[in-house]
């Protein structure tokens, strides 16, 4: 429906998919880029929850965005199925921004080429992953001290 709607025929909702053969094979193409295409005739309450947040990402990259939000991408998801969701971070789109809310350092330091440190609010710190292992700052509040 993402890719529906991004092409301009969310209108035609009384147009048989099957015959919109672009629009299944590009789903096809994002299911398959995130090794999906295996459950694509799953009903998605069925699959395991990593798999069903995967779903939630090629949804919207359906759209195309420039900016993709995702906000605690692998909260609730099973620690055998984090990888999951890291490698399809990491297969992104070059031509798409994330921006990745999250409290989980290690997810954080994994994926991020610049991090935004909050705390109440307003900015603590900025920069580099290694700048910001580095940072006192950081560590005292979300690292802890070694």
């Amino acid at each position: 429906m993402s890719i529906v709607e991004r092409l301009g025929r969310g209108h035609q909702f009384w147009r048989p998919l099957g015959r919109q053969r672009d629009v299944l094979d590009e789903a096809m193409s994002l299911l398959a880029d995130f090794e999906l295409d295996d459950t694509a005739l799953t009903p998605v309450r069925e699959l395991a929850y990593g798999r069903q947040r995967l779903v939630e990402i090629v949804i919207a990259l359906g759209r195309r965005p420039k900016v993709l939000l995702l906000d605690e991408p692998a909260a609730g998801v099973a620690s055998s199925e984090t990888r999951l969701i890291l490698d399809a971070i990491d297969r992104l789109p070059d031509e798409t921004a994330v921006l990745i809310i999250d409290h989980d350092m290690d997810i954080i330091f994994r994926v991020a080429t610049r991090i935004s440190v909050l705390v109440a609010g307003g900015i603590l710190a900025e920069g580099s992953p290694e700048e910001i292992a580095r940072d006192a700052r950081v560590r005292e509040v979300y690292l802890g001290q070694e």
